[in-house]
């Protein structure tokens, strides 16, 4: 079998690293990616030196360096995820006539970022900028079902932990969230806004993590099954393409 590249394996172990709650240890980052220890060691000299990785000797640990920092910073000025969204969600809304939202999970809240809004619809409180409880909304219902369980379990850890309305406990969540992956789909109604409906896909990046989510809101009394159907294809078609915006084209 072919040896991975090493910008492969040093770009695996920078993902590892800003996954983890804390620096690591070099021999749990090898056991983690299935690496020599030799390998990873051999790796983690070259990113420290150019301050990817930072090395703390007192606890033998490796963490993230400042020049990681600055790369998630200049991720954040960029704002690639909105670029490339702007499109994809200005196209949903003409084939479907009702406002789109993009929204990203920020702890256990969504972060909404994009509102394209229809012709002639009301505004929404899904405005950029706005943060509600990821357990409450369609976009963050469709990106949570996406998590692992262990990474919902922790970002739920007590009752507490949820808001008033929505799922009151994690077994309750884990229900929801075992509907959406099985219809593909996420959706609330009258949960957010009285008298509106939501319905979210969630979009993957290359590692299959949810970096994303595009919704739809319209009223609750005017869509017929029919036309709900045509819609949650719709999204779905639009979550696919903005898929293959961020995987550069591929599928």
């Amino acid at each position: 079998m072919t040896k991975p590249p090493a910008a492969t394996r040093a770009l695996a172990i920078l993902r590892l690293l800003a996954r983890a709650p804390g620096p690591l240890p070099a021999g749990a980052l090898a056991r983690e990616l299935g690496l020599p220890r030799s390998t990873v060691y051999h790796l983690l000299e070259a990113m420290t030196e150019q301050g990817f990785v930072t090395h703390l000797p007192e606890e033998q640990r490796y963490g993230l360096g400042v020049a990681a920092f600055e790369i998630g910073s200049a991720y954040t000025r960029q704002e690639p995820l909105q670029r490339l969204s702007r499109l994809v969600l200005s196209r949903l809304v003409d084939a479907v006539g009702h406002t789109a939202h993009l929204g990203v999970l920020h702890g256990r809240e969504v972060l909404y970022l994009i509102e394209e809004r229809a012709p002639g619809r009301p505004p929404l409180v899904t405005d950029v900028g706005v943060r509600l409880p990821s357990e409450r909304t369609a976009s963050g219902r469709a990106m949570l079902a996406a998590l692992p369980a262990a990474q919902v379990r922790a970002l739920f850890p007590t009752r507490e932990a949820f808001g008033p309305d929505g799922p009151q406990s994690l077994p309750e969540l884990r229900r929801v969230l075992a509907g959406v992956r099985g219809a593909g789909f996420a959706e609330e109604v009258d949960e957010v806004t009285a008298g509106f409906s939501s319905v979210a896909v969630a979009v993957l990046d290359h590692t299959g993590h949810p970096a994303a989510a595009v919704a739809v809101t319209f009223s609750s009394d005017t869509m017929t099954d029919d036309a709900r159907s045509r819609l949650v294809a719709s999204i779905r078609a639009a979550a696919s393409a903005l898929e293959r915006r961020l995987h550069g084209g591929r599928a």
